[in-house]
């Protein structure tokens, strides 16, 4: 396991692993380190770590590569293929907790519920005048328009929970059967028509920065914009001169372009912009799956019949 910090920071058990051979396990490994710490490996297991082809050649036992996650770009699939090299991700682990996380963004840009608790907790209710204060805009989510982007396992569980809370959902999504209450739109009235954008596409040369100058500019000055998804989905610059100049109202990130970002990164530092680490996959619960998805992949592999191979 060659970067297993973020799967398991101590609070799950490597016990299935160990108990299939000789497992060894790095929180990290650096570029350098690869080739040295993977040498005798038959497996590899990798969340971020590349593994490319040039690795590959010097790594002649190996066998298979499990990619710890459902993107599997860190791995050159091409040359893994071309050496007989299986390589597995993790697929719809984290669909639940994802959605949770579109909405935990799209509520506190609503409710502001950490700006108040923090401004209550430094003593601002106790010395008000009134029983009640606002001094953020606190918007009503029922009767708002929810744009998707994708309706996958996660683009479809956000769906539900915006139709559930009031909202119409609108899709932009080659799907041409929907459940009732989501409409398939073109990408132009999607954009002109969303209150909210949440992205759930994959990453491709038609999806990189889907959301750019042109597109921020059809959006509606109210709108708000939610990833969870890719961070190349969104020129960052582009969305950074938006909020800044009160072309749209907010931004809740999970994912950025390059993570760790940058610290000169604009969106760090843009009006309503509120970015966390990454962490919309990384619930307990959500882990537990990965782990075990991971397990069985892992068995199926040994058993020879492998599930889940993206080397095909």
């Amino acid at each position: 396991m060659l970067d297993g910090y973020c799967l398991n920071p101590g609070d799950l058990q490597w016990d299935a692993f160990r108990a299939m051979g000789d497992f060894a396990v790095y929180d990290r490994t650096s570029p350098d380190k690869l080739l040295k710490r993977a040498e005798d490996a038959e497996v590899l297991l990798t969340n971020k770590t590349i593994i490319d082809a040039k690795a590959m050649d010097s790594l002649p036992s190996l066998k298979y590569i499990g990619v710890l996650a459902t993107g599997y770009n860190v791995v050159d699939i091409a040359a893994a293929k071309a050496r007989g090299i299986i390589v597995t991700n993790i697929p719809a682990y984290s669909g639940q907790s994802v959605a949770q996380m579109v909405f935990a963004h799209l509520l506190n840009i609503t409710q502001s519920v950490g700006h108040y608790a923090a401004e209550n907790t430094n003593g601002r209710w106790s010395n008000c005048a009134d029983f009640s204060y606002t001094d953020t805009t606190l918007i009503e989510l029922a009767g708002k328009t929810m744009g998707i982007v994708g309706l996958g396992d996660t683009g479809m569980r956000v769906a539900r929970i915006a139709l559930a809370m009031g909202m119409k959902v609108v899709a932009l999504t080659s799907k041409t059967s929907l459940p009732e209450g989501i409409e398939s739109v073109s990408r132009e009235t999607l954009f002109k028509t969303s209150d909210v954008l949440s992205l759930h596409c994959p990453l491709t040369e038609d999806t990189r920065h889907i959301i750019d100058a042109t597109t921020l500019a059809m959006m509606k000055p109210t709108a708000i914009v939610i990833n969870t998804g890719r961070g190349p989905l969104i020129d960052e610059d582009a969305l950074a001169e938006a909020l800044n100049s009160e072309r749209l109202f907010a931004a809740g990130l999970d994912v950025l372009a390059i993570e760790p970002p940058k610290a000169d990164n604009p969106l760090l530092t843009a009006r309503n912009c509120f970015i966390t680490p990454h962490i919309a996959w990384a619930t307990r619960e959500a882990r537990q799956r990965l782990m075990k998805i991971a397990e069985d992949n892992l068995k199926a592999f040994a058993a020879g019949c492998p599930i889940n191979n993206v080397a095909l």
